[in-house]
Formats: C-alpha cells, structure tokens, sequence
C-alpha cells in the first residue's frame, strides 16, 4: 500500500470571519521568493538603460557673438550663470546661461587672438591676455560704461599664452618664455619664475587651489613643472614623452592634478609621486586640447582635435560620454558650470556649445513621483551592470563616421606596435628587455 503525503490547510482560514466580510487572500510579502521576481527585475533594468539612451539629449544651446575660434573659456566664482570667452577675434564675451544672451560685449580687447582669460577671486575683474603683448584687467560689472576700457594694462616683453589670479592675494601668474609673478598694483612684474637651463615656451599656468603659493605650468619641451612663489624657483619637473596641451587642479583633492596631451591621452599625477600617472584615459583619437575639473571633482571634461567634448568619471580611465554635433569643429576649450550640471564648449568655428553634464537628465522642474522613479532607475542599472546586454546598451555610444574610422585605425597601430614590442623581446637574451608599464613609458625624466 502507498502512501501519499498532501498539505492539509485549514479551511477556516481561508474563509471569511463573519458572514459579509471580504474572502481572506494568502500573499506573500517577500518579493525575491517569487519566482520571476528576478527576471522582473531585469527587464526593468534593460528598459531603464534603453531609456536611459532614448531620452539622452544632450545639446541645451548655443551661444553667439564671437566670429573666429573660442580659445579660452572660464568660469566666474561664486556664479551659477557668468562664464567668460576669449576669441582669435580679440574680443572677450561675458555669457548668462539663463536667458543666454552677453551680458558685457569688448570687441576689441586685445589685437589678435586672446589666449589667457579668469576672474579675479571675488568675481568684480577679469584678466585677459593675448598675442599683442598685454595683460589687461577688466571690470565685470557689466556696465557698457566700465567695460569700454581696461581697468590697468600690463605691458609684457613676449607673447602671453595663458594667465591666472592667485586664489586670495592681488598677485597673478603669466606664461610666456617664463612664468612671471605680477601684483595687480604694479605695471612690472614682481618675480620671473624659471627653471635652469631652460629655454622653453610656456604654454599653461594654473595654481594650486588648496596652497595657493604652488604654481603649475607646463611648457613646450614637453615638460610639466611645480614652482613655489614663496622661494622664487622651480621645485620639480618632469619631461615626458609627448607635449601637454592643458592642466587642472582637482577641486578637492590638492595633490591631483589633470594633463591633458597631444598623444591623444588624459592623465591624472599625485604631485607627491611624479614618476608615473595614477590614471591614464584613452579614448580620443587626435590631440586633448582642454580638460577641466566638475566642482565635485568627481568626473571631468576634456575637448579634443577630433571634434568631440567628452566626460569621463575621476578613477576610470575609459568610455567616457561622447558629444558631438554635426557644426561643432576642432574644441579648442571646456568648461563645467559651477552647479556640475553643466559643460561649454568653445570650438574653432566660433560658437560657445552648452551641453547636459548627464545627457539624459530633465530640465525643469522635478516632481517627488519623478525623481524617485529616476533614482530607482539608476539603481537598477548599477545592480545589473553585469549582465551582458544592460551593459552593452547602458555603454554603447554613437560616434561620428570619421572618429570611428581613425579609432580603429589607431587601434591598428597600437596593435602593431604592442606585437612588435613582444616579438623583439621573444628574440633577445632572457632578462634583457624587460616589458615596461605603460604609466612608467610617460614619464622620461623628473628634474628636481
């Protein structure tokens, strides 16, 4: 005889207490125990990263004014809406984001191009530099009346290519064949900062954010240089292999700072271990022209020769969000608005590009309803970055026939190169030619 085991339930328990109460209904109240609570789940994800791309329109607008390339572009301290552009025109633009229209317009601040721009740390002056051998301070006011003339010239011996205000002294730092220290009371400069035997250009200078007196630059020798205006001198510097073109500081790590090279690569250094990058980004496929810091310092943005502006989050050194448009040409300058929800670009064909920080974010007022579902779906998508078809859709980005052709040709080549690396080291004696890092290959020699 077999016996069957059965469940056995109560049928009291599943029939109303009283005669018009509603029938009693079993449920379970943990989600994960049901069965396709999994596969719910993913398709939720895949849906939010298909959304995610959908929506993602990144263009805002388009800024008008100037009739040659943007060569610089900042923005003013303390301000959500003012940011600043110079020109190969001469002139310089004051912008508001808001209604996007200048607020102050000097059409003729400098003969030939302008190559240095900043605000003066409480916002009230700008200083500008340029190819016709000035410095000039300018009020920021945006009264038509103030801005007609400079506010002080600073006549210079050579070509300035870059400048910046000192964080909280009346002093700023140019650079030409040297970097020179100028107090914004004094038509000469105070201090020439050089390194010995050196006989380059320099092409960019920045201060340190944190210790204001540490002053970066880097030059047209390759070389990436630390000076200190406490003692007058160079403290360190490093030759690489290719050219910088930009710098930045990191807004909230002090040490950090951002290259951006004519090897088409960005790279991060801990200024206190200069032998080799903490991170290298590859993902341009023609020389970085500009690179600036998001105020969190959590992500950057980098302009390039191949006509793309480009984000990358800080730590993570590849696919970073690609925008481009049709028009846009060469990016020559980026930067991030103050509230990080923002990026500009100034191209060679003259406009000033406004772009989403996130391309797919809504502009506008935001319900409660809203933001909750969005944050629920970005959770979602970071729970399921695993899978192989959430991650192919939630990375995949569209780039242009050109960038797309010279990527793979450069992949090519790495290629090439990286098999030709290994056949000569195949056919050498065992322990003599050892394989390299690529972090250590950036860096030739520190000079100190």
């Amino acid at each position: 005889m077999v016996k069957i085991s059965v469940l056995q339930h109560d049928p009291s328990m599943h029939l109303p207490m009283r005669p018009g109460d509603p029938t009693p209904m079993s449920r379970n109240l943990n989600p994960l125990m049901h069965p396709f609570a999994r596969a719910r789940e993913r398709t939720r994800a895949l849906n939010a990263a298909k959304m995610d791309r959908m929506f993602a329109k990144p263009f805002v607008a388009s800024l008008e004014g100037h009739v040659d390339a943007v060569e610089v572009l900042c923005r003013k301290p303390d301000s959500l809406t003012t940011v600043a552009s110079g020109s190969w025109d001469g002139g310089i633009i004051l912008h508001d984001l808001v209604t996007r229209k200048p607020i102050a317009k000097l059409p003729q601040a400098h003969k030939g191009k302008v190559s240095g721009l900043c605000f003066s740390p409480d916002g009230e002056r700008v200083l500008s530099c340029g190819v016709d051998r000035n410095v000039k301070l300018w009020s920021a006011s945006g009264d038509s009346s103030s801005t007609e003339t400079p506010l002080n010239v600073f006549p210079g011996k050579a070509v300035f290519n870059s400048v910046d205000h000192h964080r909280t002294d009346p002093l700023f730092a140019t650079a030409s064949n040297t970097v020179q220290i100028w107090d914004e009371t004094k038509s000469a400069p105070i201090s020439n900062l050089t390194f010995p035997t050196s006989t380059e250009t320099i092409t960019s200078v920045r201060f340190n954010m944190s210790e204001s007196s540490v002053l970066a630059s880097i030059g047209s020798d390759r070389t990436f240089t630390l000076y200190d205006i406490r003692t007058g001198k160079a403290e360190r510097r490093v030759v690489m292999q290719m050219q910088s073109n930009s710098l930045a500081w990191s807004p909230t790590f002090p040490t950090t700072i951002l290259l951006a090279s004519e090897d088409h690569n960005l790279y991060t250094f801990d200024i206190r271990h200069l032998d080799a990058p903490t991170q290298i980004y590859k993902a341009h496929v023609a020389a970085v022209m500009s690179c600036d810091w998001s105020p969190t310092g959590l992500e950057f943005v980098s302009g390039g020769w191949d006509r793309t502006v480009r984000i990358w989050q800080e730590g993570k050194g590849r696919q970073p969000e690609v925008y481009h448009t049709k028009r846009m040409q060469r990016v020559t300058s980026t930067v991030f608005s103050a509230d990080a929800r923002f990026v500009l670009s100034g191209s060679d064909d003259g406009n000033v590009r406004i772009w989403k920080a996130k391309a797919s974010d809504k502009l506008g007022v935001v319900t409660a309803r809203e933001r909750a579902a969005m944050e629920y779906r970005e959770s979602l998508k970071d729970r399921w970055r695993v899978d192989s078809e959430v991650d192919r859709v939630a990375r995949t980005r569209h780039l242009p026939k050109a960038v797309h052709q010279t990527n793979k040709l450069k992949n090519t080549m790495l290629e090439a190169r990286r098999v030709k690396e290994e056949r000569r080291r195949k056919h050498t004696r065992a322990g003599e030619n050892k394989p390299k890092p690529e972090r250590k290959k950036l860096v030739i020699a520190e000079q100190t």
